[in-house]
């Protein structure tokens, strides 16, 4: 079978859908189908054509961020169209309005789409929930990352995934569930913008600091308020590795599915931020919710830290129970929701 997959970024750029498609697309090609992705070039060293584990990837240049950008993406797929045409199946990540021309140009190719996040404003825009509900009724189905997304957006799902976790995450890495916590080692790790939460993390992080409680600070990942976070930790940048790098840790602030999968895994405390209505039932809608903390202001983050540090027994069951449950969460599972909506 051979697979087209469209997505606005992939490796060797850093993200959750980037990982997403990169780790079924790798799991596809052992199963020995054929997957090409078809991605923006987003810097200009990199190959229009290469090949990463098996994985054929084509690079199109659309130009900045503008209202002809769709205009420039149909010109750059029409390049494709034979791809296209001879795929037997397409798969768009979000951005289905690139295929939206071949919809009607090839009317019973299989194609379909994953909605895998929100718009940053909020409430949703009327146009984002309008554009979301064409996919939906132009796709042969669709799979959703979260459950939220049915009530924010009205999406009728085919299938609801939260990610998954490397198979080495599963079978090698170190446990921590049983270690006591003395200092408070904490990472970041996402975007440092607002709507992660960011904000509200480094004013937890303050309080810690008036209040003479010691802690490290690390974060993974990259914003517009990275200079605020390098004034109380180190900020390294979004980075590949992300496992090794969090090994030592003890707290880990995330509120992204994937981050707090990877953190779980490794038998971290997960404290995770909502700033808004949507994003606390993207939290609490998980199906891990009773295995992280979930907060919406920093004098309750401080609160935790401190019971955290004080009394680490009773965050042990949590720990160890979510620990096993994300360690389950093979990114092959998530294949098999590929395959069932593809009736293969």
């Amino acid at each position: 079978m051979t697979v087209l997959f469209f997505t606005r970024l992939f490796y060797p750029h850093i993200g959750g859908v980037e990982k997403h498609v990169l780790e079924i697309s790798k799991i596809l090609v052992e199963k020995g189908h054929f997957v090409t992705v078809l991605t923006e070039k987003f810097e200009r060293c990199l190959l229009d054509t290469d090949e990463i584990d098996g994985i054929k990837i084509l690079r199109i240049n659309n130009g900045k961020d503008d209202w002809f950008k769709k205009f420039r993406a149909w010109k750059n797929l029409f390049r494709y169209r034979k791809l296209i045409k001879e795929s037997d199946i397409v798969h768009a990540h979000d951005v289905f309005f690139w295929y939206l021309p071949f919809r009607f140009l090839y009317p019973r190719k299989p194609a379909y789409t994953t909605f895998h996040g929100y718009e940053t404003n909020f409430p949703p825009s009327q146009k984002s929930i309008i554009i979301r509900k064409i996919t939906e009724k132009l796709s042969w189905g669709n799979i959703c990352v979260g459950d939220y997304i049915r009530k924010w957006y009205g999406a009728k799902t085919t299938h609801i995934t939260y990610g998954g976790v490397e198979n080495f995450q599963i079978s090698n890495i170190k446990s921590h569930v049983s270690s006591p916590i003395s200092k408070a080692k904490i990472s970041f790790i996402g975007r440092l913008d607002k709507d992660t939460g960011i904000d509200i993390y480094l004013k937890a992080l303050a309080i810690l600091k008036q209040k003479k409680i010691k802690f490290e600070f690390d974060v993974f990942g990259n914003g517009v308020f990275r200079k605020q976070a390098e004034k109380v930790g180190k900020v390294y940048g979004f980075i590949k590795d992300l496992s090794h790098s969090i090994e030592d840790s003890n707290i880990i602030f995330a509120s992204s599915y994937l981050s707090m999968l990877q953190a779980l895994a490794l038998g971290k405390i997960v404290i995770a931020v909502y700033t808004n209505p949507l994003r606390e039932d993207y939290l609490r809608d998980s199906p891990f919710v009773r295995y992280i903390l979930i907060f919406n202001n920093e004098k309750d983050i401080v609160s935790a830290i401190s019971s955290i540090l004080n009394e680490s027994y009773k965050f042990e069951s949590m720990k160890k129970n979510g620990q096993e449950w994300a360690r389950k969460q093979a990114w092959k599972k998530v294949v098999l929701l590929y395959l069932d909506l593809w009736k293969i």
